[in-house]
């Protein structure tokens, strides 16, 4: 390979390594209120469409998945992953066992504050979408009301390092409340 091939290829390699560590635009990633959304839309989901639409939630080009976030089902008392739309291997598999690396079981939060009756958010260590490595993971979670399916939950989180649980709670808080956010 000559010199200038060599010199284009290591700019472009620079050129890929700078937008990479520039980050993902705005666009790309999900924010606290489209989670509540998607979450609460889920719930509704199934709730009308009853246990036939855990299938819905499967594949990674359905409605649930979008930016760089996704709803995924599970079944707090089943102790079961009944969805998750970017990792299949998790379908079928007890939950209740699985913690982040710092040792915080996942689920058993998950499915603690999405008992409540508005939900809640859990912040644990996830993997993050195409990113190869552990990312900061705040989930919101709610309890889907699915007649003869009592403790399935659905949940879609955000990856963000600087948001405070006490402002995840403002956006909830706010959403909660017809006033200040209207429903569409």
């Amino acid at each position: 390979m000559n010199f200038a091939k060599t010199i284009g290829l290591m700019g472009l390699v620079v050129a890929c390594g700078a937008a990479r560590a520039a980050g993902p635009s705005e666009a790309e990633v999900a924010n606290a209120e489209e989670v509540v959304s998607k979450v609460r839309a889920a719930a509704r989901y199934l709730h009308d469409k009853g246990t036939s639409a855990f299938a819905d939630f499967h594949h990674k080009d359905s409605k649930w998945v979008w930016k760089d976030s996704y709803v995924f089902v599970y079944d707090c008392r089943k102790d079961r992953m009944i969805a998750h739309p970017l990792r299949p291997d998790l379908v079928g598999k007890p939950i209740m066992q699985i913690t982040d690396n710092s040792g915080k079981f996942i689920f058993k939060e998950l499915c603690k504050v999405g008992s409540e009756a508005r939900g809640g958010w859990v912040e644990y260590s996830w993997p993050k979408p195409g990113a190869g490595r552990l990312s900061r993971k705040v989930s919101y979670a709610m309890a889907a009301d699915i007649s003869f399916s009592s403790g399935v939950q659905v949940s879609a989180g955000i990856y963000d390092e600087g948001i405070t649980l006490a402002e995840l709670n403002k956006v909830l808080e706010k959403m909660s409340d017809p006033a200040k956010y209207p429903a569409l």
